[in-house]
């Protein structure tokens, strides 16, 4: 069809005919129809630009770029002596490395009693009477009336041995034996030392904050106290057992002191009816525990939230 053939004259030199004239052949050119069914941007052929007699000033060439040749380390050559052994902990390989395997142990019974009480003690609301027992001297008190009742412990048995077999053998060899003085020590023992709270004997009384069953002492703070008897409440009943040479102690008694350490004593005391004996009716009222844990704290916190959206969006309405 006419509109798809391109018509292109073309000059060609031939021999002139009999008139003279030269023959001008108009040929076809037919072109294939893929180029004619390509966009125009490629069909169309631009024209070149024609040079313009202007001089266009050059652009300003930056100098290449030096190139930083980086100089390979040298290793160390590994002794050929001590060959590397790689450690593998897969199963029945290397033993493996040391970990912290606390969350995996199988803890004994009374450990896994201890800390359910401990954790029972913080959860569940205690009586002011139990929780008086959780107010004790502070530290710096404590390891000083420790070294004070330690002037004053009592004998081993090996000193009371040594002590009987040396007056048999003062006898035996006919010596007067003469009464010495009452030696002046700590008073152990819960029927004792009540025994002597209610003589009025006692002129301090020590007890252990972590007795159990606690009962076994809860009376005696008040009975202290009526008897105008200064106690103070310590933290380690095996702190208390090692002065009298015991495993644990459930509470001590000074009776007498020397007159050197008369001082000492009445510092004592006097901090024991500042912070215990006048403190009472208001420790005992003061109720523990009720410190729950962190899963219920974060759950609490997340509901009061949504209580107080839910308030919000009721005003709003």
């Amino acid at each position: 069809s006419p509109s798809r053939v391109i018509f292109q004259q073309k000059k060609i030199k031939a021999p002139r005919n009999h008139l003279g004239l030269v023959v001008v052949v108009s040929t076809l050119v037919l072109k294939p129809l893929a180029v004619l069914n390509m966009p125009k941007k490629q069909v169309n052929k631009k024209k070149a630009a024609a040079p313009s007699s202007k001089k266009v000033a050059s652009k300003p060439v930056a100098p290449p770029k030096k190139t930083i040749v980086k100089k390979p380390k040298l290793r160390k050559r590994d002794n050929p002596l001590f060959e590397k052994k790689p450690r593998n902990y897969g199963i029945g390989n290397d033993i493996q490395p040391k970990r912290d395997l606390t969350r995996f142990v199988k803890w004994p019974k009374y450990i896994k009693l201890q800390r359910q009480k401990r954790i029972l003690l913080k959860r569940l609301k205690v009586p002011g009477i139990i929780n008086q027992f959780t107010r004790t001297l502070d530290r710096h008190s404590a390891g000083a009336l420790l070294g004070f009742l330690e002037k004053y412990a009592p004998e081993t048995r090996q000193q009371k041995k040594a002590r009987l077999l040396g007056q048999v053998k003062d006898e035996a060899k006919g010596k007067q034996i003469e009464a010495g003085k009452k030696p002046k020590f700590v008073k152990c023992g819960l029927k004792h030392v009540t025994s002597l709270v209610e003589d009025k004997r006692a002129k301090l009384v020590v007890i252990a904050h972590d007795v159990d069953p606690i009962e076994l002492v809860l009376w005696l703070p008040t009975l202290c106290r009526k008897k105008g008897v200064p106690y103070v409440i310590i933290k380690g009943k095996a702190r208390l057992g090692k002065v009298v040479h015991k495993k644990t102690a459930t509470c001590l008694a000074i009776t007498d002191v020397e007159i050197k350490d008369a001082k000492d004593l009445a510092i004592f005391i006097e901090k024991g009816v500042e912070n215990f004996n006048n403190r009472l009716t208001e420790n005992v009222k003061i109720v523990g525990g009720g410190v729950m844990g962190f899963k219920h704290n974060t759950k609490k916190k997340m509901e009061e939230k949504r209580r107080a959206k839910e308030k919000k969006l009721k005003e709003k309405q």
